[in-house]
């Protein structure tokens, strides 16, 4: 135990560690198109902390998109099928993604990435990223962007020149 009564014990020992068993399914949905089933490991593990890094198991149900297509400027990210088959879109192509399929997508990559469960059964994956507090996200099929430490996104139409509204 540490003498300094301000530091948290746990930074110490480490967080112990959770079963993926006993974390629970929790839901999401956005209209018809984007909605799945997730356990948040990280989150489980740490609460409501910052982390840098952070792992989800996530269920993506038949008919249903993972998320809008987008990438990322800042934070990487690893997906690992575990059961199932879905659609990775990356980019303009579309690749059938079965279990035991892995694929990285790297900060600054500017090709766009999604899944899209086009078969009858449910696609249950690994997701594993980054948590930058300074990210900014490119949507392609949208054209939006957003930027997280603001808490806003913005139409790419209506891009500026560096010094439009300085004169």
């Amino acid at each position: 135990m540490t003498d300094n009564p301000t530091q948290d014990p746990k930074q110490e020992t480490g967080f112990p560690p959770v079963s993926s068993g006993d974390t629970p399914w929790e839901t999401w949905s956005q209209g018809e198109r984007f909605g799945s089933r997730f356990k948040h490991l990280t989150r489980a593990v740490v609460g409501d902390r910052p982390y840098h890094v952070g792992v989800a198991i996530e269920e993506l149900p038949p008919g249903k998109q993972s998320c809008p297509l987008h990438f990322h400027m800042l934070e990487e990210e690893h997906l690992l099928v575990l059961e199932g088959e879905c659609t990775l879109r990356l980019g303009e192509e579309r690749i059938r993604f079965k279990a035991g399929d892995y694929a990285c997508f790297p900060a600054g990559l500017k090709i766009g990435h999604c899944l899209v469960n086009e078969t009858d059964k449910a696609c249950r994956y690994v997701v594993i990223g980054e948590d930058s507090p300074n990210e900014c996200c490119v949507y392609p099929d949208s054209n939006k962007v957003s930027n997280r430490w603001l808490g806003e996104r913005y139409d790419r139409a209506a891009q500026r020149d560096y010094w439009d509204g300085e004169e």
